[in-house]
Parts: C-alpha cells; structure tokens; sequence
C-alpha cells in the first residue's frame, strides 16, 4: 500500500509554522483509517472501549517508519478529570507559537466516539451529552475546555457502523441547531456557526472529512477552537456481535 506521508516526516525543528504539526498529524490518521480497519490481523470488534486502543496501535506502529515525528497515546489525561481517548505527542521537543512542546505534551488530542450511540439515551454524545451535570459529549467537551483546552486544534473520530457519512452530517447538524434554540444547561452556548462544513469524502475508501470552529468556555488558552472530524464507515457486518 502506498505511504505517502513518509517522504514529508522527517524531525520536528523549531520555527515550523504553528498550525503545521496538528494538521499533518491529522492527515496522517485519515490516510491511515482504511489500513486499519482492513487490517486481516485486527480483531473484529465494534464496541469503543475495544476499537479506540486498537486503533492507538496501529498509528503507533505505521508512525515509527511512516511519521516519526508523532508517537500516540491511548487515554491522555485532561482538565476535570477527564481523558481524551487519542493524543498525539512530538518524538522531541519542539517550539509551537513560542510555546515548548515535550514529548510528555500533545499537540493534539482526538475524541472518538461510535455512530450510532451504543444506547438510546446517548444518542446524540457526538455533539452533547443528555444531563448538564454529566459532560459526555464531544464537541461539548471541547467547548467547555474539558478537551484540549490548551490548544487551539482538535479532532473527532467516528466509527460509522451504521448509515453513511451524510446521513450523520445533517443529523448532527440538525442537533446542534435544536441546542440553538434550546441549551441543556450544561454553560455551552451554541449558534448556527458550530455546524460542521464537508471538507472532503473519500468514496472509495469509506473516509470522510468535515471540519468546524466553535467558541469555548474554561481554562482554555484560545476562545476558539477549530476541530477536524475524520469519519470511517466501519462494515459493520464484518464485525463481531
């Protein structure tokens, strides 16, 4: 298979423009999804707790040749006692926006989560969670700083196991306007501007990639966040019950 991150990694240096490191590392995952959810080694599983340390691997192991300036991490600690399930983390230290980055700091974080919701009462936690007390959604978790808050880029990642990509689109679309017009209380507040914008869908591989910017709320250091979303549909009848 065709790799053709490789011939532009090379090692981090310092003055590399600000955005440069996220966005590559953020290319690097979407080109890699169809690899690892065609991998004959990886074990047919469809539940998040199972596919997102899977999934963690597999970037770790195609990063050592393919993208050395990044290695991955499962489960990174962040504000509230929370844990974004992916992070990304330089090999070396490096400046960003003046900023030192260890290999002990992401430079980017990823939220992962199944569509659908493994249960009705989660339906919608790709966008929010049901109870104002209990933060379970993911771009919610990135607006109220409990995600990233020390970063100015995010990532979201679905697994698809049901429907396509543009189904979801405008169902998330479509939650994200009701939350307009009716917060749940949780400190989120929401306008039409939150919508996700397709970037691009990459047919024949089943990868899709759409992108928004939203205000926060928190200990953050930018009042603004730009997530990326890579969406991979699954085929779901391939995977275990």
């Amino acid at each position: 298979m065709k790799r053709s991150v490789a011939n532009s990694s090379g090692r981090i240096t310092s003055g590399i423009s600000p955005d440069t490191i996220p966005l590559r590392t953020i290319a690097f995952v979407r080109e890699q999804l169809p690899a690892w959810r065609d991998d004959p080694d990886r074990l047919p599983v469809d539940s998040e707790h199972l596919l997102n340390p899977q999934l963690c691997k597999f970037l770790n192991a195609r990063a050592r040749t393919d993208f050395p300036m990044i290695a991955f991490g499962h489960e990174e600690p962040q504000a509230s006692h929370r844990h974004a399930d992916v992070s990304a983390l330089p090999s070396e230290s490096v400046m960003i926006k003046a900023r030192p980055y260890t290999i002990y700091d992401p430079v980017l974080v990823i939220e992962c989560k199944r569509m659908p919701a493994p249960s009705p009462d989660r339906e919608r936690e790709y966008v929010t969670g049901a109870d104002p007390k209990k933060i379970s959604g993911g771009i919610q978790r990135f607006k109220l700083g409990q995600h990233g808050g020390q970063l100015d880029m995010g990532a979201m990642l679905a697994y698809v196991q049901e429907d396509v990509p543009h189904q979801w689109l405008q169902m998330i679309n479509g939650w994200i306007l009701e939350l307009v017009g009716k917060p749940i209380g949780d400190g989120c507040s929401w306008s039409a501007d939150d919508m996700l914008k397709e970037m691009q869908e990459y047919t024949s591989k089943d990868v899709a990639s759409y992108r928004s910017v939203h205000d926060r709320s928190g200990t953050v250091t930018s009042r603004r966040i730009e997530l990326h979303h890579l969406w991979v549909t699954m085929h779901t009848s391939q995977q275990s019950p």
